[in-house]
């Protein structure tokens, strides 16, 4: 999952941007610095360890000379991600060596993979914790200011933080994320998350919906429902027969409310569905914007990566989605010079970008991951120049792909959420339209959370320009 970073073009210098997360400050209490890089679901779960930190005696602070407490929440997808997060942690040190009593700690998904490196190794860090432990960070805290390094990287089949409220620590007061799973079962040979995240086990949807309802009378309008697979989501109450489907989840949070938007990610080709796309149809504040990783275009590598569909059946499920919502807004992942990939199945990728036409993607070249069948099983047999060259054409393909879908947007009429200030101007206002696209408008007399009609006058690859224009 990609969606995170919002970017739509990332490459090997983008990947790994933090975010860091703070609210207003409070007297008397210890401070809390935290950063979060990687995917949406990093960012979830960093709200999640605010609000269980700032239940234990914490604030949070942007000053990071001022924390008592620094945490990193890690990415470890790629080894570019991870050689930042590591050159990050030495940034930490002169301010340990002045503040001996600071702790310093990893959370996430590198926490889990690289827990011995960090303590008896490198000694970055006092404190590892990984994803399903971060109930347990007052105990390792307590720990590390006793003079302890401390670690607990257990992975949980049941932990999906459900009854914990998520501190909205640097959002717009707009939108938010909510996850509703956590964890995959989808052993796709290039991917560590199986291993770092754990089984999948999805949350209670009545948690679910009551998150989203809480948000949407706090005053946000837009929700966006997280996981690593989000349609193989599966919900039952005790003692019930039923299983609650992600299509019924998604068609209650949009009952919520019609002023609250409703977005989700990621989806698998494998197992999203018609009845997926029904309730779409149905409810007018479902966006109709969907992130379907294809990964490669060739049935071969596909096989080998073992992501259970071939191109046929990717291509099924396009035209599937198209039929139900022909103006859908379609984003992709694709990965450049996997194992064995010869110039011909490079090109394969290419044909299907061309087939499909996607809004905007997010491209990598392969990076082996240690652990994952893909390092055990295949070489990495492409060489980085050739990486780099085909994942080079797959950007520029894709930006003229993107360009492409967005002139076809001028003259059209969207209906946008405010968001707030245009990163240039703050005479100008931004937000995204159904399609999950950024448009750029004069700000008017209008609000953050406002939905405003914008007709598109102009365009960008990456963004519509446009004016507001009454109902």
């Amino acid at each position: 999952m990609r969606d995170g970073i919002n970017e739509k073009y990332i490459d090997e210098e983008k990947q790994g941007e933090a975010l860091h997360l703070a609210e207003p400050e409070k007297e008397g209490l210890k401070k809390l610095y935290l950063e979060s890089y990687g995917c949406q679901m990093n960012f979830a779960d960093s709200e999640i360890v605010a609000s269980i930190l700032l239940k234990n005696g914490y604030t949070t602070t942007q000053q990071m000379e001022d924390a008592d407490a620094i945490f990193i929440n890690t990415c470890a997808i790629r080894d570019n991600a991870e050689q930042r997060v590591r050159a990050r942690l030495k940034n930490f040190k002169p301010l340990k060596d002045k503040k001996p009593e600071l702790v310093i700690g990893v959370l996430g998904c590198m926490a889990e993979r690289l827990k011995k490196r960090f303590l008896d190794e490198e000694k970055l860090v006092d404190i590892v914790a990984g994803p399903d432990a971060y109930r347990d960070l007052p105990n390792l805290i307590s720990e590390a200011e006793s003079g302890q390094r401390s670690v607990n990287v257990f992975l949980s089949r049941e932990e999906t933080y459900a009854d914990i409220s998520p501190v909205r620590l640097d959002g717009n007061g707009i939108s938010a994320f909510i996850t509703i799973m956590r964890g995959c079962d989808n052993m796709c040979s290039f991917c560590v998350v199986p291993y770092t995240r754990g089984r999948e086990r999805s949350r209670d949807m009545q948690s679910i919906i009551a998150e989203a309802r809480d948000l949407f009378e706090k005053g946000y309008r837009e929700v966006t429902l997280l996981g690593q697979n989000v349609d193989s989501y599966k919900w039952k109450n005790a003692g019930e027969e039923n299983v609650i489907s992600f299509a019924k989840l998604l068609e209650q949070v949009a009952l919520i409310h019609p002023d609250l938007r409703v977005r989700f990610s990621t989806s698998h080709p494998k197992d999203i569905t018609e009845e997926v796309m029904q309730v779409m149809v149905a409810h007018e504040n479902i966006c109709n914007y969907i992130h379907l990783p294809v990964q490669s275009g060739n049935s071969r590598i596909l096989e080998i990566m073992n992501r259970t569909y071939d191109r046929e059946w990717y291509l099924n499920r396009i035209n599937m989605i198209k039929s139900y919502v022909p103006n859908i807004g379609l984003s992709t992942d694709i990965i450049a010079g996997f194992c064995s990939e010869t110039e011909e199945e490079h090109q394969d990728t290419m044909k299907l970008m061309n087939e499909v036409v996607f809004d905007y993607a997010y491209m990598f070249i392969y990076s082996e991951r240690p652990g994952t069948p893909a390092s055990k099983n295949y070489a990495d047999d492409v060489p980085e120049d050739v990486k780099s060259r085909r994942l080079q054409e797959i950007i520029t393909l894709q930006r003229d792909h993107s360009l492409q879908r967005n002139q076809q947007d001028i003259g059209k009429t969207f209906k946008v959420l405010v968001e707030g200030y245009s990163k240039r101007s703050d005479e100008m206002f931004k937000g995204r339209n159904d399609q999950n696209k950024m448009i750029i408008f004069p700000k008017g007399n209008f609000k953050k959370g406002d939905y405003v009609n914008v007709v598109v006058k102009e365009c960008n690859s990456a963004t519509l320009h446009g004016e507001v224009i009454s109902a």
